[in-house]
């Protein structure tokens, strides 16, 4: 992954939790819920959360499978060094490393579910990145995916505008940061989404069925990969 995605979120890795918090109106929250209900997680399973962050995907993946093992990784060491507190606050025993998603060290049938939040469109070469999370679960295990879409008509015209205007204002008043909070939403905006980044999921012919959820009308949407 590039160098400059990678000192973008090390600039902002201090206000990236409240910065979600602020500009989803906290709807992020929700949209995690529905992608570990989608994921059909149970207790034991073990899950690796891929461009974890701060860790909040992990951290509810951990609560929903309570004894079983979670692994959360990311590549950007100034993001992920908040996550362990965050978890040892709530006694939850998660363990987080270094690891870029197109290059995964752990052998091939390790998980029973590989995740990525808001991180796939930020991989240099996406298909890779989903093909590796494939290869490290097991036969009937499942690779979740959250990530923006583009939602049309009189609510997408409004949050074109909110994505445009309001979200770099906000971002650099909070962070700091001009080119983060640009950035951001430009690729969300041109990123695959809903049958596209399905698509781009069955080509990489790692999965049985791949099906999709659209949240909060477009804005989002979770991805759910059955591996062959």
């Amino acid at each position: 992954m590039s160098e400059q995605v990678k000192q973008m979120f090390s600039d902002i890795s201090g206000k990236y939790d409240l910065l979600n918090t602020i500009l989803s109106f906290g709807i992020h929250h929700l949209w995690r819920k529905t992608t570990v209900s989608m994921s059909k997680a149970k207790i034991g399973d073990s899950v690796l959360d891929c461009a974890t962050g701060t860790g909040d995907l992990a951290i509810a993946f951990k609560k929903k499978v309570k004894s079983g093992n979670v692994i959360g990784t990311d590549f950007c060491d100034d993001m992920l060094k908040y996550a362990p507190a965050k978890a040892d606050k709530q006694n939850l025993n998660i363990k987080f490393e270094l690891a870029d998603v197109m290059s995964l060290r752990y052998e091939e049938n390790t998980f029973d579910i590989a995740s990525i939040s808001f991180g796939i469109r930020n991989v240099d070469n996406p298909s890779q990145g989903i093909s590796e999370m494939a290869r490290v679960v097991k036969k009937d295990g499942r690779v979740v995916v959250l990530e923006f879409g583009q939602p049309s008509g009189f609510f997408g015209a409004i949050y074109k505008w909110y994505s445009k205007n309001v979200i770099p204002l906000i971002g650099k008043m909070i962070a700091g940061s001009d080119f983060a909070y640009t950035y951001l939403p430009e690729t969300a905006a041109k990123f695959p989404s809903g049958n596209a980044f399905v698509k781009l999921m069955e080509n990489t012919g790692k999965f049985s069925e791949v099906q999709k959820k659209s949240l909060t009308f477009g804005i989002a949407y979770v991805y759910v990969g059955v591996v062959k």
